[in-house]
């Protein structure tokens, strides 16, 4: 199974744009630049797009670990909040930290942290990443 995506940049880093497409259409051109990036300025980069990548792929692993304690989930929401810093003269991907909150009857706090421990060490983006990822994760009614 592949997936693909891609990028295009035209001028120079500070004052240059770029575009962003899936494969699949989800995203068809969609406009990123230095403001985007390393400023506020409102649009997409390719940190946060990491940062919904790994929410998703943390929730399902979650949700899948769960499943095979018996358990479904009425309900997983994930947010990965994604730090990029500057190491030695250059940015690099630090942190990803993982706010999870779940409603998953019958589960208690134990099983639920050990599942959530779990995903977060085996979902496949935190396989893929260096960065340090940090967790927590909570029931809720």
């Amino acid at each position: 199974m592949k997936r693909s995506a891609s990028a295009q940049w035209k001028g120079n880093l500070e004052d240059g744009q770029g575009t962003l497409t899936t494969d699949s259409g989800v995203l068809t051109s969609m406009p990123y630049s230095f403001g985007t990036r390393f400023k506020d300025e409102k649009g997409t980069n390719p940190e946060e797009l990491i940062g919904a990548a790994h929410a998703g792929c943390f929730s399902m692993a979650l949700s899948m670990i769960l499943g095979e304690e018996d358990f479904t989930a009425e309900r997983i929401d994930t947010k990965a909040a994604v730090q990029l810093d500057e190491v030695d003269g250059g940015f690099a991907i630090t942190k990803v930290h993982l706010h999870c909150r779940a409603a998953v009857p019958g589960a208690s706090a134990e099983q639920f942290e050990e599942a959530a421990e779990a995903a977060k060490a085996n979902c496949p983006v935190s396989k893929l990443l260096t960065a340090e990822i940090s967790m927590d994760a909570a029931l809720e009614g």
